[in-house]
């Protein structure tokens, strides 16, 4: 067996799913097929070479003559297109495989008019590239031979399969892996190797080396370097707008960076914007994370500023674009809409009230079913169904606001007693009652409970509710520390059950729902929130002093001498003498700033493996430490501002 006859047989073997794909292109290997021409498009990553060479191995089978085309190695000119062509004319049956048809779409006129014409009668023409076929395919006759075929992500399942022909199985870690990579056959092949160091866990810091190739894979031949900040703007936010490129980078053209976005294989339009394709936009902003983490930190806060303004002048919609901002699991497991990929949200359909009374039999008896029943038969509308792509219920959601309780919600036992009390707590109404909010599923990874929050806000009518009664199953322990988190308290006297549905209120501020997202968001990076009090002046330094900022810089930049060689901290001459200077000090003072309890020993760890001695990343550090990522750059202001205060002569401070 010939190097080239094992690949193909291990290529074979590792190639899993695409049936309806390889249906449609096995329907051509006919006498009189329905089709002479088929157009594949899809991502970066989604498999079209690996399609494309199952797709030769087939048409061999069905006696016709592969001919392989790669767009990349072609320059943009019409000779070259007629050069590579050229041998296939000659063959028997000839199978022509395009791949990176990206890379030639320019020279797609030129294929059309004289390229393709001159094949053979019973040629088979396969193209496979990153954009939608042009409307040149569409028309001028080309539309009764062509079929277009857009590449999906891989199932669940497929996605397991391709793992284990990589030679991964691990019960444990397949499921998380696949999860991770959405379908990407290029994630899952990549994933497999990383997958074999079990120190990574998915949703982690991703290896280096994993992160690296597929952002070398799917983005860099792309990627114009006076444009990577707004590359870095498009992989932090949901959706990239004008406005928000203004906002956050005031020095770029909006319009011009739109229209670059735009053009990029791996965006498409969402909403009033442009998006990344996922898989690209998370190997992004994981290659961020690890490049540079404080840019990392002051664009999100950024976008956090611009998309909160946006939404609180009347785009309520943006509550979305906030919590895809958000990194807390507990936050993004409760509230979001990454549940739309595998599942819709519906109105009450026929059948519907019996397929959730079976289901809350099973979970809680029958006898929660009955009160349940007459809301969903005189008050549909305020019944929301989530259900599966397959159309298959899979939970629910009830809620109201005061204005928009009918009069069966005010006889109800649960809602009835919560719309009394919100009466009395907000006289104008900016109140919503969330009295169910059910995922049947059980699986986390739906998401299914979090778009079934998100809705309830959506579906209020309210622009940005202060009060927010939520029902929470108090042997859920995610409800509980979701509900904890966000500062709500339990009000014993709303309980239908205090062991089964516990009523809690969530008291937004004066900001409201919209305010306490930007409020958490900013937790999240460290920051006080927006409005909080500044601290008192303090007491001015001697002569000499530097105050935090200074240090912190210092902090950030000891592994470049020359921006540490700049520093108001630094002595002597020439930039290594400098630089060596500032290192000195800091080292110094970090030794001596801090007391001797446990919290003081903590800073003194944050302060080191945060700076002095730094980790792989910040997000890193934190696990190590065994703090949340808001917690340790908490504490990393802390201990930098307590290293100022011993520099500013003070000496150890409590």
């Amino acid at each position: 067996m010939t190097l080239g006859a094992r690949m193909s047989l291990e290529d074979r073997r590792r190639f899993v799913g695409r049936t309806a794909e390889l249906t449609a292109i096995d329907e051509l290997f006919v006498d009189e097929p329905p089709a002479s021409v088929v157009l594949l498009h899809g991502p970066g990553g989604i498999g079209k070479s690996a399609l494309l060479r199952e797709v030769a191995r087939r048409g061999t089978s069905a006696g016709w003559s592969p001919f392989l085309v790669e767009g990349r190695d072609l320059p943009p000119v019409p000779d070259a297109v007629d050069e590579a062509l050229a041998s296939a004319r000659r063959l028997n049956r000839p199978l022509v495989l395009v791949d990176s048809y990206e890379h030639m779409a320019a020279l797609g006129h030129h294929l059309r008019r004289v390229v393709l014409p001159e094949l053979p009668d019973d040629a088979i023409v396969v193209i496979a590239g990153r954009q939608p076929p042009d409307p040149g395919w569409l028309q001028g006759g080309w539309e009764a031979v062509t079929r277009e075929i857009e590449l999906s992500p891989l199932s669940s399942d497929e996605s397991l399969a391709l793992l284990a022909s990589h030679g991964l199985e691990d019960r444990s870690r397949a499921p998380q892996l696949a999860a991770w990579a959405a379908g990407s056959p290029l994630a899952l092949t990549l994933l497999a190797r990383a997958g074999g160091h079990p120190a990574w866990q998915p949703g982690e810091d991703e290896p280096r080396e994993l992160v690296r190739t597929l952002v070398a894979r799917l983005v860099d031949d792309e990627l114009d370097l006076p444009r990577r900040d707004v590359l870095w703007v498009a992989c932090i936010a949901r959706v990239t707008t004008a406005g928000l490129i203004r906002d956050v980078l005031a020095d770029v053209d909006a319009s011009g960076a739109m229209r670059w976005l735009a053009r990029r294989s791996f965006t498409e339009p969402l909403a009033d914007g442009i998006t990344l394709h996922d898989l690209v936009r998370r190997a992004l902003r994981a290659d961020l994370h690890q490049r540079d983490p404080e840019r990392e930190r002051d664009l999100r806060r950024r976008i956090v500023d611009s998309v909160h303004a946006a939404a609180v002048a009347g785009r309520p919609l943006l509550t979305i674009d906030l919590a895809e901002l958000l990194e807390t699991p507990e936050f993004r497991a409760l509230y979001g809409w990454e549940g739309a990929v595998r599942n819709r949200l519906d109105r009450v359909r026929a059948g519907d009230a019996e397929q959730v009374a079976d289901n809350l039999a099973a979970i809680d008896g029958s006898e929660w079913w009955e009160p349940t029943s007459v809301l969903f038969e005189h008050a549909p509308s305020i019944v929301t169904i989530a259900r599966d792509t397959t159309g298959a219920l899979c939970g629910y959601g009830i809620a109201v606001t005061p204005a928009s309780a009918p009069p069966v919600a005010r006889a109800d036992p649960v809602l009835g007693p919560w719309l009394a009390h919100a009466r009395d707590l907000a006289p104008d109404g900016n109140v919503l009652l969330c009295r169910d909010l059910i995922d049947f599923t059980r699986d986390p990874t739906s998401r299914i409970q979090a778009m079934l929050n998100v809705s309830a806000v959506l579906r209020s009518g309210l622009a940005n509710p202060r009060y927010v009664y939520l029902p929470i199953d108090p042997q859920r322990d995610d409800l509980v520390t979701f509900s904890a988190l966000l500062g709500a308290r339990h009000v014993p006297e709303l309980d239908l059950d205090v062991e089964r549905v516990q009523c809690h209120l969530l008291d937004c501020g004066p900001g409201g729902a919209l305010g306490l997202q930007r409020d958490v968001l900013y937790l999240e990076l460290g920051l006080p929130a927006p409005g909080t009090p500044e601290p008192p002046t303090p007491t001015p330094s001697p002569p000499g002093a530097v105050d935090p900022t200074t240090v912190r810089d210092a902090l950030r930049n000891l592994r470049v001498p020359v921006v540490l060689a700049d520093s108001p901290l630094a002595r002597g001459h020439g930039v290594d003498e400098r630089a060596g200077s500032v290192r000195r000090l800091l080292e110094q003072a970090a030794a001596h700033a801090f007391g001797d309890s446990a919290d003081e020993h903590l800073l003194h760890q944050v302060l080191v493996r945060g700076y002095l001695d730094p980790g792989a990343s910040h997000e890193h550090t934190a696990r190590e430490l065994n703090l949340s990522r808001a917690a340790y750059f908490r504490r990393l202001r802390r201990a930098s501002e307590r290293v100022a205060e011993y520099l500013a002569g003070g000496g150890l401070r409590a």
